[in-house]
């Protein structure tokens, strides 16, 4: 049986399967449970689940004792490869640098990545990702086909690689593949630097296939689709990309991320991004909008409206010069966020949130912007980013609501905490630990489960060392004059 006990009451639903392992039982000081915090809590998982929490209780034999345990967090936007590139082009050039100069150089560092390279560096990527809090992540994956452009044999053969990538180090996936078709707004040829990267739409249905089998075997693995841009994909195509898909799968759409595409996309069309985005397609809560940091105040508040989550990735924001997404009005309009890591430059959960509040601070001049009531403002970041990753990445199977966080039947994805044995603040306020953990610098993850394994230990995955030296070996590969 399934069941959550508190003083009050016990709550139970039927187990699908008696025969599974023996469950874990994790013992916590505090945890943050989808109903609050609850001190000195059981919580037990089972086949992958939460099965059991029982609160104000005391350990039992063989409960595995942590300090503050909290949900993972999803990571709802990834390019894997790009980790390897982490440090490699922070060079300034004779011209003035910017993403688009930082996107040629992208494009090289594709051109000589095999299967295998790929493998190890999207692991390398994961398990930096579970090591930083991510339990989940959203893998919006283009780089399909071979050195020369042309199909492997298995169409899907990088989206297995992905898959592979995800096995090996335990993490949650939910995988995007990327349907990519032209170099500019109005239908324009690709570039050669995109070869590896275009599908037409009958091509873009097989890999489909392809990935849906390749994450077959993945426990809670789920299938979408990323058109990647306007610019990338024509009006029709991106009609029939997504009226073929299911009616629970996510779609995500990098958009209004740079000034430039916004002025194109005018020249193009008469209308900003995100104006032709709601203007032509049924948007609603499958949609991730990925950036979408220059728009309007008029198009927050309708963005907000339909359900979508805005995918705001700060450190690659930052880093590529992009700008700052206007996060109040969105906020305020009841718009759902979650936070991603994208080009991998830098990886932690803690470490987008807590860029996304200081780059609020900055371009407003005040202090605990992303609050928006009177409250912490590191509760009010982690609650925002759970559940818009989690609607992101899994949003409801057959319409039935799913259990988030630490609940009941949820996914039993859970992350504990080492507080400093010489801080005496923490104990005054349970949420005091979220700001402290994302503002102070002091607290460190010391292990983190997704499904119920338990995939970092002391801070480090539990195969980093073999990770590593694959990582090594494809980067010396890569890196080879």
């Amino acid at each position: 049986m399934f069941a959550v006990t508190t003083m009050a009451m016990t709550v139970s639903l039927p187990m699908m399967n008696q025969t599974r392992p023996e469950p874990t039982t994790l013992f916590a000081e505090r945890a943050l449970l989808a109903s609050g915090w609850a001190r000195n809590a059981r919580v037990t998982m089972r086949a992958g689940r939460i099965a059991e929490i029982t609160q104000d209780t005391a350990p039992q034999v063989g409960d595995a004792s942590v300090g503050v345990l909290l949900p993972g967090l999803p990571n709802l936007h990834s390019h894997a490869h790009q980790r390897g590139m982490a440090g490699l082009v922070e060079h300034r050039g004779p011209s003035a640098d910017s993403f688009w100069t930082w996107r040629e150089l992208m494009y090289r560092f594709c051109d000589r990545m095999s299967p295998e390279a790929f493998e190890a560096i999207a692991a390398m990527a994961y398990a930096e990702m579970l090591e930083g809090g991510f339990t989940r992540v959203g893998e919006f994956h283009y780089l399909h086909h071979d050195l020369d452009g042309r199909p492997y044999a298995d169409p899907a053969e990088m989206s297995t690689r992905v898959a592979a990538a995800a096995e090996q180090t335990g993490i949650g996936l939910t995988l995007l593949p990327v349907f990519y078709a032209h170099g500019g707004f109005g239908g324009s040829a690709p570039g050669h630097a995109q070869r590896r990267f275009i599908h037409d739409v009958d091509g873009f249905a097989r890999l489909l296939e392809g990935a849906g089998r390749a994450i077959a075997p993945l426990p809670g693995a789920r299938l979408g689709i990323a058109p990647h841009s306007l610019r990338a994909v024509s009006p029709d195509e991106l009609a029939r990309i997504t009226a073929a898909v299911s009616a629970d799968a996510p779609i995500h759409i990098h958009i209004a991320e740079q000034v430039r595409e916004v002025e194109d996309c005018l020249a193009w069309s008469g209308e900003r991004p995100v104006q032709w985005l709601l203007n032509h397609q049924a948007v609603d809560h499958r949609w991730c909008l990925v950036h979408a940091t220059h728009m309007t105040a008029q198009e927050s508040r309708a963005v907000a409206a339909t359900g979508a989550v805005v995918g705001l990735c700060p450190i690659t924001e930052a880093n590529l010069g992009d700008g700052i997404f206007d996060a109040p009005v969105y906020v305020d309009a009841g718009g759902r966020w979650g936070v991603g890591s994208d080009s991998n430059v830098q990886i932690g959960a803690i470490d987008e949130l807590r860029l996304l509040e200081y780059s609020q601070r900055l371009a407003r001049r005040e202090r605990n912007v992303m609050a928006r009531r009177v409250g912490s403002t590191g509760r009010m970041l982690f609650d925002a980013a759970l559940a818009g990753g989690a609607a992101a990445l899994t949003p409801p199977l057959d319409g039935a609501s799913q259990p988030l966080g630490l609940a009941l039947g949820a996914s039993a994805d859970c992350v504990s905490l080492r507080l400093p044995a010489e801080d005496v603040v923490l104990p005054a306020a349970d949420d005091a630990v979220l700001d402290a953990w994302i503002f102070g610098g002091r607290i460190r993850i010391d292990q983190v489960w997704v499904h119920g394994e338990c995939q970092v230990r002391a801070g480090e995955h539990v195969a980093r060392a073999s990770i590593t030296a694959r990582f090594e070996q494809a980067m010396r590969g890569l890196l080879a004059p």
